[in-house]
């Protein structure tokens, strides 16, 4: 009887707290249908990795014909695997390594900006780029490092470099999307970070002033250790979509000249799922990447968990 009566009394509760916090619940219900729509409805669609799946054959029931792992076999002993690992790893670590510090430096660097305006100036130009579009931005680039356009002109005269399109180069692909992608991410990135300094109790910057603390020392010793539960979870987001490059930049900046250095596994299951029409071998290839993408996300969570003492869980 008692315990009857403590999982109504718990019940009671539960509801009262529902009833209390009805609003905000009504707010996040669109959000949530978005992303049980968007998100979670479409995994169903996985099975056909499992299948040879035809446009227009059904998921389940008489007619499928069902494969096992032939797809995922065929993905991995085929001749364009080796490749395509090698390229998206070096491309996402290239902007993991810039894209993932640059935002933090900037948020360090704006915080140092003691003139309001100016702060305000540089933070609002350094968002822009982030919101053009990618192929507003693409052309630009293309255009931009073109034969006799404004930044191979630049190099030419400063540099010496050949006045050629950079474009077709493949030794030239890896810095031209790690810049371009940096370049338009890096100010919105910041956001967060220059929202979690201004968080910082600044009594511990006026008591590190008094014990003769100059900036860097207070940057060190203040400023990143305030940040760093922030820092710890972008870390585990960047190193599990490791495997997830801007594959929409890629498409619109590479060339056939340049698959070699630039193609990945997004831009070889567009043109072999989308424009080929192999859907059952490209959701295999993409839900391989997922697999390792959450083995990442969990082994980057764990290590940040003893090293940190943050996580995602």
């Amino acid at each position: 009887m008692e315990k009857r009566k403590g999982r109504k009394v718990k019940v009671r509760a539960s509801h009262a707290v529902v009833r209390e916090n009805i609003q905000l619940y009504l707010l996040m219900l669109p959000v949530f249908l978005l992303i049980l729509v968007f998100a979670y409805g479409p995994m169903f669609g996985l099975v056909i990795a499992f299948q040879d799946y035809m446009p227009g054959s059904p998921f389940w029931g008489e007619g499928v014909e069902w494969v096992g792992l032939y797809h995922f076999k065929r993905f991995i002993e085929g001749k364009y695997f080796a490749r395509l690992i090698r390229n998206t790893l070096v491309l996402s670590g290239l902007n993991l390594l810039f894209g993932f510090t640059a935002p933090i430096l900037f948020a360090l660097l704006i915080d140092q900006i003691k003139r309001t305006k100016f702060k305000k100036f540089a933070q609002t130009v350094s968002y822009m780029p982030y919101f053009i579009s990618t192929v507003v931005v693409a052309g630009m680039v293309i255009s931009f490092i073109d034969e006799g356009g404004m930044i191979t002109n630049f190099l030419s005269a400063a540099l010496g470099l050949p006045n050629k399109n950079w474009r077709i180069e493949s030794a030239a692909f890896p810095a031209v999307y790690t810049i371009t992608n940096v370049w338009k991410g890096f100010g919105f990135g910041s956001i967060l970070y220059i929202s979690s300094i201004t968080s910082i109790d600044q009594s511990q910057y006026e008591s590190a002033k008094i014990d003769g603390a100059n900036r860097w020392q207070q940057c060190r010793y203040i400023t990143l250790p305030g940040i760093k539960n922030i820092i710890a979870i972008n870390l585990i987001m960047a190193v599990g979509g490791i495997l997830g490059t801007n594959s929409d930049l890629i498409l619109l900046l590479y060339s056939p000249a340049t698959y070699d250095v630039a193609d990945v596994i997004g831009t070889y299951t567009y043109r072999t799922g989308i424009i080929s029409g192999e859907y059952s071998y490209t959701a295999a290839a993409g839900l391989f990447m997922s697999a390792i993408g959450f083995s990442l996300t969990f082994i980057a969570n764990k290590i940040s968990n003893k090293m940190t003492g943050y996580g995602l869980w």
